[in-house]
């Protein structure tokens, strides 16, 4: 379904929630990936993966985030010790889905701290495994709270390596580097601009792009047919709502 000229209308007959349509934007992320290991971070990521391998990634493989595979239900599957964890990772065998502090137009992430190095204004995480992950295997982005706040011109301190980051560093760095969506409780973007700029793919029903610009810090690149966000099936939603998440815990995380 296309949108009228800058809005994607609320029309679902299913009653689906923003939290609902979050989950199906971040399950896409890992379509087609075939036997890789999902790590996702933070609820809605998490349902989204499990989603994805119930449904039309049956490859996939999920982690306790401890030393088991398990299965969407979190029933033990197989053993992960850390050094194949590890093993996965840089042999590019694992798609991550990260938080950001800070996202910039070329997908720069920073989760380490906010002003200047020298004296920040508010510390944080630390780039923690951002670095290795974004130069070793694909790294999607969930954002929570879209705003100026997190979605800026330039990220105070690079963590998570962008397109422009890793060109800049040559062919060590682009040979794995991919970014392949960053989803938001706004909608869903991507890279695929001949400068590698963000793009807006689709946008969640009842989000309109002139919503989604302010609440950007940069110039996205918007299409002149911006599509919604894919509609859950029935039986999709009857797993979110019944299997993977009856306490409810993706409306905590996005409300409305």
């Amino acid at each position: 379904m296309s949108a009228p000229p800058g809005v994607c209308p609320d029309g679902s007959r299913q009653r689906v929630t923003r939290a609902e349509y979050c989950v199906i934007a971040c399950a896409e992320a890992w379509r087609g990936d075939g036997e890789v290991l999902a790590s996702p971070m933070g609820p809605i990521p998490s349902i989204g993966a499990r989603l994805a391998r119930l449904t039309f990634s049956p490859d996939l493989l999920l982690t306790d985030g401890e030393a088991m595979l398990v299965g969407p239900d979190g029933t033990p599957e197989g053993w992960l010790p850390y050094r194949q964890h590890l093993a996965l990772v840089t042999g590019g065998r694992r798609h991550v889905m990260m938080g950001a502090s800070q996202l910039d137009r070329f997908g720069n992430q920073n989760i380490s701290c906010v002003g200047d190095w020298e004296r920040p204004a508010r510390q944080l995480l630390g780039v923690r495994g951002g670095p290795v992950n974004t130069v070793n295997n694909p790294v999607s982005y969930w954002v929570p709270g879209h705003s100026t706040r997190v979605f800026v011109e330039k990220v105070d301190l690079v963590g998570g390596v962008g397109y422009d980051s890793a060109a800049a560093a040559g062919p060590t760095a682009t040979r794995f580097h991919r970014i392949p969506r960053v989803v938001s409780n706004l909608g869903v973007f991507d890279f695929a601009t001949p400068d590698r700029s963000m793009r807006l793919a689709s946008l969640h029903p009842g989000v309109t792009v002139e919503e989604v610009a302010a609440a950007t810090g940069f110039g996205l690149t918007v299409p002149d047919d911006v599509p919604c966000t894919r509609e859950p099936s029935a039986s999709e939603l009857a797993a979110i709502r019944e299997v993977l998440d009856p306490r409810g815990l993706r409306d905590r995380e996005v409300k409305g």
